[in-house]
């Protein structure tokens, strides 16, 4: 079986995480402070908090803006449920807002449409690992007072023009699954420029206690105070390390991200009956990407400051007037051995959500219309160009 997505684990990550296997700090220890000072500089955030997983981090964030019960938060339906569950564990309520039929990202006319005197954020989804237009958002977000929290969970090593992703939106979470760009076994982490929010996501991760066993430890204390309702979201030492050690290998693993989706492009421009997702109009193609890559080695000033996508997955659309149906399409790619998938079911068509809140089918049409045709495919740094090309071959042969 080819898997849709794959970690990559070698010899320093191992290395990395039996050091504090055999060291005095398990959790809370010297480790975290460290893999969140490194991700913060990559991403070129102030500081970053680190949790025991995406949808901790995505709940944090969300608790960190100060969401009570009643408050609005709008979020597109093209995620996984977990986008949209963050809200209701403060007792929001999510407002499912429809996505552009070209990326499949939040549609930002549609945003405008639906903010309301209680809402007080908004969730963009860079779905696939495509950034959305922040500028746009950003400003819709200035004129109404709102927060823009981004869900980077796809995008880490992605680019929003000159910035990268985790500096572009007032908060944004990552998630560290084994199928992301890069893994803790589990994990999430939050990136902010705002020290009161970070301050209120440490305290959260940690019971909404005020301080953790490692700084007691240092003060030779034994005294805390609990001064909120939180959780124990903490992210363990030997979890850090791995991250840390995985995180010098990003930007590696984002070019090959991207020479995998030019093959990709190549060969499923051959195929009348699919078609990639469309990119915005300032990210670069895969093969564009690579050109400049390529450049600018050795050659900083050579960089361009055009955005960058950074291919969690590889997703394509199989025309609803071809006459395949995408059921038959994916067993017959399981069965030869290629895992592909679907993502999303938009999250507004959940039983919970439909029962909780009264969502329904014709809520977000485009998302809606777009789930039929939606496939998912292998796309992960091992992947071999041989692999890539028994993808496509047995995906002709589904199709025909």
């Amino acid at each position: 079986m080819i898997p849709y997505g794959r970690h990559l684990i070698d010899d320093q990550d191992i290395k990395a995480v039996v050091e504090v296997l055999q060291s005095d700090w398990l959790t809370t220890g010297p480790r975290v402070g460290e893999f969140e000072e490194a991700f913060a500089e990559t991403v070129g955030a102030r500081h970053a908090v680190a949790v025991n997983n995406g949808t901790a981090a995505l709940h944090t964030a969300i608790y960190a803006l100060g969401i009570e019960p009643g408050d609005e938060v709008i979020v597109p339906p093209m995620t996984f449920a977990a986008t949209a569950n963050c809200i209701v564990y403060q007792d929001g309520i999510p407002v499912f807002v429809d996505v552009d039929p070209e990326t499949l990202l939040i549609d930002p006319d549609q945003v405008e449409k639906k903010i309301t005197s209680r809402t007080k954020a908004m969730i963009a989804v860079d779905y696939t690992g495509q950034p959305c237009d922040y500028d746009v958002l950003r400003q819709i977000a200035e004129r109404h007072g709102i927060a823009l929290l981004s869900d980077g969970c796809h995008a880490l090593g992605a680019k929003y023009k000159d910035r990268a992703i985790g500096s572009v939106a007032d908060m944004t979470v990552f998630s560290f699954h084994p199928v992301k760009h890069i893994t803790t076994g589990e994990g999430g982490l939050v990136t902010t420029s705002d020290v009161n929010w970070a301050k209120r996501m440490r305290i959260f991760r940690n019971h909404g206690i005020t301080s953790d066993h490692r700084q007691r430890e240092r003060q030779s204390s034994w005294f805390y105070e609990m001064v909120d309702l939180g959780y124990n979201y903490r992210m363990t030492d030997f979890q850090c390390a791995l991250g840390t050690s995985q995180l010098k290998k990003l930007s590696e693993w984002i070019k090959r991200r991207n020479e995998i989706a030019a093959i990709y492009d190549k060969m499923i421009s051959e195929i009348r009956c699919l078609k990639p997702l469309c990119l915005r109009p300032d990210v670069q193609s895969a093969s564009e990407y690579i050109q400049r890559e390529n450049q600018s080695q050795g050659n900083s000033a050579s960089t361009k400051s055009k955005s960058n996508h950074a291919y969690h997955l590889y997703v394509v659309r199989i025309a609803a007037d071809s006459g395949r149906e995408r059921a038959k399409v994916f067993a017959a790619l399981r069965n030869a051995g290629i895992g592909v998938n679907v993502h999303y079911i938009p999250v507004h068509l959940h039983p919970y959500y439909q029962k909780r809140f009264g969502t329904e089918i014709g809520m977000c049409p485009v998302a809606e219309s777009a789930y039929e045709e939606l496939l998912s495919l292998p796309m992960y740094p091992g992947l071999s160009n041989e692999d890539v090309h028994t993808v496509v071959s047995a995906l002709r042969e589904a199709l025909e």
